[in-house]
Formats: structure tokens, sequence, C-alpha cells
């Protein structure tokens, strides 16, 4: 990799997400209220909402985007492995390519698929493209397709993906696996503060200031096999009924829990919210089947499922970590149904009447239901909203999501980014297309009149990170970060 390719400027970063050609082309209507369209000692006859001070649209713009640049943003939501591990092995560019984007090639109708496959890092690396090349033009404008498109672009300078700079992306994507990888990526690049991961469990993390962890509860629910034997070596205990599994469970929080940012939880692929408060008596039949693999009907795997979710958020409240809630969209093909991801806002909504002590983080807009979502952040005051995944899903849609949100609903309850990524290098393609929409949706609302200047200028730092710091108590989680007692 050239070196100049190693670093970008913080005006490079703002040309890559468009800002600087949006600026001269957002909107017209409201372009009589600023000095720089008045004649002297004309008074502006626009309708607006709103009053500012800076006298210039130019300079504001300017600002607005400068601003959004330079502002560290907490990432609050990752599948990141730890470097080291990402070190090891041969490298495909294919990867890149891999997480989400591999969807849309799927839904495009590619009849060869599985170029995606873990054994496909053996093949011919322009052998993949042309399995590829004809679905190309399908998706390389997708949300995915961005994201992959620029961080290929800042970070191995190739600006057109095709047959004949696939070999110089292969060169150049091996010889960047070196270590300092991360660092470089994301908070070089991607000027990203620290990441929050979830790693399918508590991960004791080599990088624990850079990768704050998440603790997965989704196997406290779902009690396999593999879940429940993790647990048991964490914390030294045996499990023979559902009262052994709620000590294992106390255990397991009381090692992590200080460190933990949130709990998460992604059980709403395979079945609804409508979590019931479950007492332990009617649940112990049902897990001890469980435990000893017997066949459950529905009705009984509902019943301890719901019972340890309740268990599982009581632990959550008692450390003071928001619950993550996965909420609307699928990854994959072929596999959503919308029958029920309709139904999440409204058990979205007994949830929050259910447990009102609980900070409740609603993942990825819940799109496509989205405008649902911003109703149960306006009336509840537990409801918090986290756009992670969404700039990436609809770009558009999730800046209009954004636009409607900071209209209606309290500015304090959204925080606008997590990449949402296994692959570490589309996190900076994320991150500047969420940085891009940020900057769209604020400069729209002052264009139309209903946010002044300056108050979209003081929303950019809530959004980007401070509301993350508030919500998930960081200055705690980094000041424990530096003693964690795994490192």
């Amino acid at each position: 990799m050239k070196k100049d390719n190693n670093k970008t400027s913080r005006r490079d970063a703002l040309k890559t997400f468009g800002l600087l050609g949006l600026a001269t082309t957002l909107g017209h209507s409201s372009e009589k209220a600023y000095a720089e369209d008045q004649k002297p000692g004309e008074k502006a006859e626009t309708f607006s909402l709103t009053t500012s001070t800076v006298s210039s649209r130019a300079g504001f713009l300017e600002a607005l985007k400068k601003q959004i640049a330079e502002t560290p943003m907490v990432d609050s939501h990752e599948h990141l492995s730890d470097e080291a591990d990402r070190l090891i092995g041969k490298k495909s560019w294919v990867t890149l390519f891999q997480h989400y984007f591999g969807d849309d090639f799927a839904a495009s109708g590619l009849a060869d698929a599985s170029v995606f496959g873990s054994p496909q890092k053996d093949a011919d690396p322009v052998e993949l493209w042309r399995r590829l090349e004809p679905a190309w033009f399908a998706v390389k404008n997708t949300g995915y397709g961005q994201a992959a498109r620029i961080s290929i672009r800042e970070l191995y300078g190739i600006d057109n993906i095709n047959e004949d700079t696939i070999p110089l992306l292969q060169e150049r994507y091996e010889e960047s696996f070196t270590p300092g990888l991360y660092e470089r990526i994301l908070r070089e690049h991607a000027n990203i503060e620290t990441c929050q991961v979830d790693s399918g469990s508590f991960r004791e993390t080599r990088q624990p200031e850079l990768l704050l962890q998440d603790i997965n509860f989704c196997g406290f629910q779902t009690c396999g096999e593999k879940e429940v034997r993790r647990t048991i070596a964490r914390t030294g205990t045996s499990v023979d009924c559902l009262s052994d599994w709620h000590d294992a469970i106390r255990i397991y929080f009381q090692k992590y829990g200080p460190y933990a940012t949130a709990v998460k939880s992604q059980l709403a692929y395979s079945r609804g919210l409508d979590y019931e408060q479950v007492p332990a008596e009617k649940a112990e039949v049902p897990f001890k089947k469980r435990l000893e693999d017997e066949p459950l009907t529905p009705e009984e795997t509902k019943l301890y499922q719901d019972h340890l979710f309740w268990f599982c958020v009581d632990q959550a409240n008692q450390y003071e970590l928001p619950v993550k809630l996965h909420t609307g969209y699928y990854v994959g093909t072929n596999s959503m149904p919308l029958s029920r991801l309709s139904q999440n806002p409204a058990q979205l909504t007994d949830l929050c009447l259910r447990s009102r002590q609980t900070r409740w983080m609603f993942m990825h807009t819940c799109y496509p239901y989205s405008r649902e979502l911003i109703a149960i952040a306006k009336q509840f005051t537990n409801a918090n909203v986290q756009t992670c995944w969404a700039w990436i899903i609809d770009p558009v849609g999730t800046k209009n999501f954004l636009k409607q949100f900071l209209v209606t609903a309290p500015a304090n309850k959204i925080h606008v980014f997590g990449g949402d990524y296994q692959n570490v290098e589309n996190v900076l393609g994320h991150a500047q297309i969420a940085r891009h929409g940020v900057f769209s949706a604020l400069a729209e609302l002052v264009d139309e009149g209903y946010v002044s200047q300056d108050d979209a200028l003081e929303l950019v730092e809530p959004l980007l990170r401070g509301n993350a710091h508030r919500i998930f108590q960081l200055e705690k989680k980094y000041a424990l970060a530096k003693n964690v007692p795994w490192k």
C-alpha cells in the first residue's frame, strides 16, 4: 500500500461523503432568508420558524460540515473480532463484499452466491470478480455497496473496481494487515472514539480501551448446549435446574457487568418481542426439558424464554446497563416475515410499560416501521433509539428518519452511528455515509426553516457522541477499561 493512502484528512473525508457538492445544491426555497441573497436594507420575505445568527448560508454549511467531520464519533454497535485474530490467515479482497453486501448480490438473482463462502479465500482474485461482475451494476449503489466502495477508495486508493484493478486491490488489501490496523482505520481514517462490540458473548478483548464489550444474553434465553457449556466454564458453576441457571447468570453479570457498556439480544430474528413476565415456577419444567434436549412445544419454549428475558433485564438494571434489542429488518435473504416484524413497535411499547426503570435501546430504527419508533421515543421516557446498521440499509430513509426524529422526539434519546460490521474495513465507509446523512438532515432542516443554524450546530456533538456518553456512562467505562482484570 502506498504511504500516501494510509491517512485521510478531514477535508478529504468530507469530499468522500459528498458534503462539498451537497452544500451547493441543498434547497432553494429559503435562500432569500440569507443575507448574501438580500439587497442592502431589504428584509427577507420568506416563511421560517427560526432565526439565525450566521449571516452567510455558505458559511453555515462550511461550519456544519467541518464540525461533523472533526467531532469524534462513538460507534455503539459492531461485531468485530480482536485485531490479532484478523491478522491471522490468508486474506481475500472478497471479504470486503462479504458481510451484508453479499445479501444484495444474492437478492439481485446472482446465480453463484457461493463466492462469499470462506473456502473462496484460496480462489484466484480475478476469478472471484468475474463471478460477481454480472450483478455489479445492480448492487453497487445500494448502501451496502457504497460503504464497500468508499472503504476501498479511502483505504486502498482504488476508485473504479473492475477486472483490471482487482489484482491491485488484492495486493494492497494483503499489505494492510499489519499491527495497528484497527487504530488506523477506526481512529485515523474514520475518527471513531470507541466501538461497542457484540461478540456473541462478552469477549475478554485484548483491546479493551478501543473495543468496549456488550453482554449478549441471547444464549441465556435460548439455553443451547454450547451456550450452557460456555457459561458454566466462565462461572465455575454446574447447572441442573432453573435455579442453578439463575446463579450462573448472576455470577456472569458480577464478573462482566461493571465492564460492559450494555446488554443485547437479537432473538427477534426467531420470535416476537412479546415477552410476558413469567414466574419461575411456570418456567421450571420447560427449562428442564430444554436442558435435557427433550422436545418442547412453541408454548413451552416461549415460557422459559420469556422468564429468562426478564431475569436478564433485571440483572442489567442492577448494573445500570441499557438493554439493546434488535428490531425490524433481518440480515440475509428470503427469511424475513413482515407479519412478525410489523408487530415489533406495539410490543416495544409493552416492554417500556412493563419495566419503566429499564433504559431500552431500540436498534436499527425498527426499519421499515421507523415512524412508529419515533412515536415510541416521543411517548416513553425510557425509550432510546439507535440508527446502527440503518444508514447502509436505507441511507435516504435514515436521513429522513433523523429529520423527523429531531423535530418530533427529544434529541437526547437518539444515537446516530453503529457500523454493525464483522470486518473493520467497511466501518469506515459506513461512518462516512452516516456523517453525510447527519449533515444532510441538519442542513435540510435549516433550509426548510424548522431548525436554526445555531441549533443545528449545537446538535452535532450530542448526536455523534454526547448522547452515547450519557446513555452508556462511557466516562465510567473508559476508566474501568484501563485496568480490566484479564488485560
